[in-house]
């Protein structure tokens, strides 16, 4: 069979993901930390890109400004891809800043000086009423660490310096819940010093707030903290060293026959127990803790909701005029700057457009929500519907896709609280009348029913099957240990009281 050489023509069809749509695709799924540290990457590299206080200063220009037409040529706007909303349906998006530098009260900033020439000193309370709020830097402090803590404490001890060496070697050596992770054999090893030493030590760090720190397991942190209590010889140290198997399953009966004790004397010595830290370390957590700030609130005005995005702390970003002179056409800037600079110009255009079509996205979004929950966001948990995402893709047009990636990492602040976007897509439970409930609405009725129980017979989770039946929602034992589980609450012999 002879090879031949054949030209033909062929017409198809093939989705291309340009540069600008995947950048837009990527804004829209990040959350509301991550757009900021990306705008921020951002100005760092485009130096057409600049952040302002106004949009409309002599220094930039507002992004609908009209651009010339090389600049922008061959490019499709963002949201035409994306099924960008129709401006009636949509709210205005800005890029707002801190607001301006004379509009800072700087007297609460600075400390005054204390006019009593008696203490000589700098006060931050001078010239101040008692009702006043602290400075700021009255309030600064950082928190401290476990390790720190327990070396401030070591420092302020009379001990020789072999002495202080161990003590370093053991602080850094207890792990975040304040136990210790070496034996003594490996300190006196890694030390190099004597028994008596690395005992001395021992006893020492172990004697240190918080009680309980520098422990070898759950059993002897408990018992130290009982010590330092003057209970040593207690019933609830004897229930501690040698039935803690039975005080895990809240076995009074068997407590009350293995201590020879009444049941009154084991469940007070049992309260006293579990008003024990188990992990003391965990008081001086360096861990700095991570605040929500919603991207969307919603506030009730008379009958209507109200939607506001927040775009507190998100930069406003501007096109700088500079950059904009050189593609004029009288401009004398040589043809490879005004490449570079239509190449900056067109990727800083695609940038803001992006982002302001991830805030309408959002508001979209949220504005479906609130059509579909009303309910909820009426009366609570309780009333939340089962929702997928199908049902607000097919409401305002858009993809599956769209919506998943726009309620990841979103919250809203509603005036039931404040919750992710993905909280109000729930599998349905099917009832004996019909219309399904949502799984977090049988989470929270679960919840309740655990409150109101009788603590000295607690339900299991094949009576509280039963009591849903009762109400007409069928589930399935398995499906309430899962949902128990999910709420961190523990099995009914672990919920047991006397």
């Amino acid at each position: 069979m002879a090879l031949e050489l054949r030209q033909s023509l062929k017409l198809s069809q093939q989705l291309v993901m340009t540069p600008q749509l995947q950048q837009a695709i990527k804004l829209l799924q990040l959350s509301r930390l991550e757009l900021v540290e990306t705008v921020q990457q951002e100005l760092e590299v485009n130096p057409v890109l600049e952040e302002g206080l106004d949009l409309y200063e002599d220094g930039g220009s507002a992004v609908d400004e009209p651009l010339p037409d090389s600049a922008l040529a061959g490019n499709t706007a963002p949201g035409e891809e994306l099924n960008r909303p129709e401006p009636e349906q949509t709210a205005e998006v800005t890029m707002d800043s801190s607001s301006a530098l004379g509009e800072i009260d700087w007297g609460n900033y600075l400390n005054e000086y204390a006019g009593d020439q008696s203490d000589g000193g700098y006060s931050g309370s001078a010239g101040r009423d008692d009702d006043a709020p602290p400075s700021r830097l009255d309030i600064l402090s950082v928190r401290p660490s476990l390790s720190s803590h327990l070396q401030w404490q070591l420092n302020l001890s009379r001990i020789s310096d072999q002495g202080k060496e161990v003590g370093d070697f053991i602080i850094g050596n207890l792990d975040e819940n304040g136990f210790l992770l070496v034996s003594p054999e490996e300190i006196r090893t890694q030390t190099g010093c004597s028994p008596a030493v690395a005992d001395k030590m021992l006893e020492l760090i172990r004697e240190m707030d918080p009680a309980g720190v520098g422990a070898q397991d759950l059993r002897h942190c408990l018992l130290l903290q009982l010590s330092r209590l003057e209970l040593g010889d207690s019933l609830a140290a004897r229930i501690v060293s040698n039935h803690l198997n039975l005080l895990e399953t809240r076995n009074y009966t068997g407590l009350a026959k293995a201590t020879g004790a009444t049941t009154a004397e084991v469940t007070a010595a049992v309260e006293i127990i579990t008003g024990l830290n188990p992990r003391p370390g965990r008081l001086y957590s360096d861990e700095e803790p991570v605040y929500i700030l919603p991207d969307v609130y919603v506030y009730k005005l008379g009958e209507e909701y109200v939607i506001m995005l927040n775009d507190e702390g998100l930069p406003r970003l501007r096109i700088s005029n500079y950059y904009r002179d050189i593609l004029d056409k009288d401009s004398s800037a040589p043809g490879e700057t005004k490449d570079y600079v239509q190449d900056k110009l067109r990727s800083a255009m695609w940038l803001i457009k992006s982002i302001q079509q991830r805030q309408r996205t959002i508001y979209r979004v949220v504005e479906s929500l609130l059509k579909f929950q009303r309910d909820f966001f009426e009366h609570g948990i309780n009333k939340l519907k089962p929702m997928v995402l199908r049902d607000v893709a097919e409401d305002i047009g858009m993809h599956e896709s769209t919506i998943s990636r726009v309620t990841t990492n979103k919250y809203v602040h509603t005036p039931q609280g404040t919750f992710e976007l993905k909280y109000f897509f729930n599998s349905t439970i099917s009832t004996e009348g019909g219309d399904g409930m949502a799984s977090e609405s049988i989470k929270q009725r679960l919840k309740s029913i655990i409150q109101h129980e009788d603590r000295k017979r607690p339900l299991s989770d094949s009576a509280i099957a039963a009591v849903f039946s009762r109400d007409g929602i069928r589930l399935a034992r398995r499906t309430v240990a899962k949902y128990r589980e999910q709420l961190g609450i523990l099995p009914s012999k672990l919920r047991r009281r006397p």
